[in-house]
């Protein structure tokens, strides 16, 4: 069976649940199946998500990925993990850019989940598994290739309370970029809504208020350089991809982000000499150059604010070294 479903909802007059609806259409698939896929956010229509209970309309255009992991395919893996903090509550962790934040479609083995069953089983803790095995005690997750803080949780009580400082946008973010550029304000706002990007249900894009949830994006000029800037971003709001698409938006994409534009210069002055240096450093830097350098929040035990730094990684110390 095909991971990836299309289905294109004819001139219907019966009204019908989404769920139930594709469960008609796919073989030995449950419609139970059906609705963690969606809860997941592995169903679309029209490019946006939606909830099982949605009612299919006249053409709307589906797009289904089924997960094809089953549980016993996730195994605790030894993995190097580095903690900043732990409790018997939660973890702070440093990702490092590669490693894949929990196990989905191609990627079963080498992510944080695997290494974190392995490192809770040995040192005898659990972790939460409020968002099933699959993403176990994952609160929040950063892209493959970002690195930096991520905060799990080892039981349900501490993953809900975190998930609502999310929700709520009341958790302390901030990232640390290269850009290409030098940008004509130095710091200023970005709000624009972000939703899937209709041609490629992979990426996300700036789409209208309709289709699209809110996102709004802080940054600030700390260093500039030849041809790229170093930037310091907040985030107000916690959309999926949503510094990416936001800097590339207004022209500044993140340096070595093969999705958004960053693999070629942005508003630089070409030349011979400069050309050559740029296609130096993009062989340096093959994932875009997006650190997540703070994270702060309210415990949920102690109800103390408490906030983790991490410095930028070697790749990206390795740029700012070659362009100063």
């Amino acid at each position: 069976m095909e991971r990836f479903y299309k289905l294109s909802v004819p001139n219907v007059k019966e009204k019908i649940r989404i769920d139930k609806y594709i469960a008609r259409f796919i073989e030995n698939v449950s419609r139970t199946k059906v609705q963690k896929a969606i809860n997941l956010g592995f169903v679309t229509v029209n490019g946006n998500c939606v909830k099982s209970n949605y009612i299919v309309k006249p053409f709307d255009d589906i797009e289904i990925e089924l997960p094809a992991a089953e549980k016993q395919e996730i195994l605790p893996e030894n993995i190097p993990l580095d903690i900043l903090y732990e409790d018997e509550y939660l973890i702070v962790i440093n990702k490092p850019a590669g490693m894949v934040t929990h196990p989905a479609y191609k990627n079963f083995s080498g992510t944080l989940v695997n290494a974190l069953m392995f490192y809770s089983q040995k040192s005898g803790d659990k972790l939460s598994d409020l968002n099933g095995f699959e993403r176990a005690g994952i609160v929040h997750r950063l892209d493959k290739d970002t690195s930096g803080i991520l905060v799990v949780a080892k039981d349900e009580v501490t993953h809900r309370l975190l998930a609502d400082q999310f929700y709520n946008h009341t958790i302390n973010r901030e990232y640390t970029a290269l850009v290409w550029g030098i940008l004509h304000k130095k710091n200023d706002v970005i709000s624009k809504p972000i939703g899937r990007d209709k041609r490629d249900r992979t990426k996300m894009a700036i789409v209208n208020e309709e289709e699209g949830k809110l996102a709004i994006t802080e940054y600030n000029v700390i260093e500039e350089y030849e041809f790229l800037s170093l930037v310091k971003l907040k985030l107000r709001t916690g959309r999926t991809h949503q510094i990416r698409v936001h800097m590339s938006s207004i022209g500044h994409p993140v340096f070595g982000d093969e999705t958004y534009n960053g693999r070629k210069p942005h508003s630089v002055n070409m030349t011979v000499k400069i050309k050559e240096k740029i296609n130096h450093l993009l062989e340096l830097m093959p994932r875009q150059a997006l650190h997540a350098s703070l994270l702060g929040f309210v415990h949920p035990k102690s109800k103390s604010y408490i906030e983790f730094k991490s410095d930028l990684p070697d790749d990206i110390k390795n740029i700012l070294n070659i362009i100063k």
